[in-house]
């Protein structure tokens, strides 16, 4: 039998201890900026019904949903004919369950079974991983990390304001420069539908606008041609696209374009609104951009969107989100309004990776590492081990006895800072010789003096 060669699917990656470190490094970032502005932790299972998923991201993302095959027989349960049959009907008869797509969905499902016992507004974070059927590339993954923030029960925009908020302050408190708060809304771009004479189709113009940034403007104008769109609408459309200015005088412009036009005059009220609320919570405008071309394809916003973009291009989007006024009512629960935005874990990394933002202590775990050189030495060691580990000091003892040069390698090898040499003088005197692997120097000192130094 020959061997079989151990690989993992495509769009997915193992973390070494390295990576893992890291990646915690940036989701406790998170989650303290979460906590500090009063949001609660919240898990949902790994999978779903798919009735719980389906026709909630349009119909490009139920494409994207992993489904999971039923348990058992479930061909001889199929009532078809399955070499003719097309998948759309095949899918419910072989699979009542997928993977969640993103925590959003989860999240309004959780709110609708529990409403009895939340106290609205419900503001709850959510750190795990989802799923999609995407061709993989670089940045984009087939499970990835989703960190999410949000609020339901409330239609106040302080909850927009205080999205980007956090937003600047997570990324802020990672060192990551460089980038731009997008903030548009779906009242504006359902105003633009209308205003381009297409009336009740922001859903398509919004799933073509969305891929502005992939195939570029001509791309979007060609798509929207086969949607209908004549020259003399995209001619109208070119200008609001490529609007310049600041976000004040963009939101002047728009609404004299949009005159009488009630439902984008809403969405760029609602916009100026959010920006006030945060100038009022002194926060950092400088990095927020209206602009009227963002359109998130989910189908399920209603009200502003936010996207987080790279300014260098090196990377997508990083975060995004915006409100949902109606995501509940498909669950029972109808007049729940909600905001939230969700950061794309591995993007960010990939980003703080590239940029060396991550700090050089956060790979170590172990603080000091005690040699061993043989039984009596080792005995001693585990004594003084214990001590370390009592007060709260991350130490390890080297297993085997070894030569000092494979010790030493180990240490160097996994960023150990200290390393405790244990030989019959140590052990004879009751004392520890500890090297400073950074700076290369080395004291003798007691136990006590140790615990003192590493705990100042």
């Amino acid at each position: 039998m020959s061997k079989q060669k151990p690989s993992i699917p495509k769009g997915t990656r193992d973390f070494g201890p390295k990576v893992v470190s890291k990646r915690n490094y940036l989701i406790n970032t998170i989650r303290a900026t979460f906590e500090k502005f009063g949001f609660l932790p919240l898990e949902t299972p790994t999978m779903e019904n798919l009735s719980v998923l389906t026709g909630k991201y349009g119909d490009e993302g139920d494409q994207l949903i992993f489904k999971v095959l039923n348990s058992g027989d479930y061909v001889s349960k199929v009532k078809t004919d399955i070499a003719n049959t097309p998948s759309q009907q095949l899918t419910p008869q072989i699979a009542e369950k997928g993977l969640r797509y993103d925590l959003t969905v989860p999240f309004a499902r959780y709110v609708v079974m529990n409403r009895n016992e939340i106290s609205f507004p419900f503001r709850r974070y959510q750190m795990q991983p989802v799923w999609r059927a995407d061709r993989p590339q670089k940045g984009r993954y087939r499970e990835f990390m989703q960190c999410d923030a949000d609020v339901v029960g409330t239609k106040s925009l302080i909850c927009e304001a205080e999205i980007i908020m956090m937003m600047n302050e997570i990324l802020q408190n990672l060192g990551i420069e460089g980038y731009q708060i997008k903030i548009n809304s779906r009242k504006i771009l359902s105003g633009l539908a209308t205003y381009l004479g297409h009336k009740g189709e922001e859903g398509k113009l919004c799933v073509a606008i969305d891929k502005l940034d992939k195939i570029g403007t001509d791309g979007v104008f060609k798509e929207l041609e086969q949607l209908g769109y004549n020259s003399s609408q995209l001619d109208s459309l070119s200008p609001i696209l490529e609007l310049s200015d600041t976000n004040t005088n963009k939101i002047k412009s728009l609404e004299q374009t949009f005159a009488g036009n009630k439902e984008a005059l809403e969405g760029l009220a609602e916009v100026s609104q959010i920006l006030q609320y945060v100038e009022a919570m002194s926060g950092n405008l400088t990095t927020v951009d209206f602009d009227p071309s963002l359109a998130r394809g989910l189908s399920y916003y209603t009200g502003a969107i936010f996207e987080i973009k790279i300014l260098d291009g090196s990377m997508g989007s990083i975060s995004g989100g915006g409100r949902y006024d109606n995501l509940t009512g498909v669950f029972g629960l109808p007049d729940v309004s909600g905001v939230g935005f969700s950061l794309g874990i591995d993007r960010m990394y990939d980003v703080m990776e590239a940029r060396d933002l991550f700090p050089t202590e956060v790979a170590t775990t172990t603080q000091v590492l005690f040699t061993n050189f043989g039984s009596d030495e080792e005995a001693f060691a585990i004594k003084q081990l214990a001590l370390l580990r009592k007060a709260e000091i991350s130490s390890e003892i080297y297993p085997t006895s070894a030569k000092l040069k494979k010790q030493m390698t180990y240490a160097n090898n996994l960023n150990i800072p200290f390393v405790v040499l244990i030989g019959s003088d140590e052990t004879a005197n009751n004392s520890l010789t500890v090297k400073d692997m950074e700076a290369g120097t080395q004291e003798s000192m007691t136990i006590d003096a140790l615990i003192k130094n590493l705990t100042k």
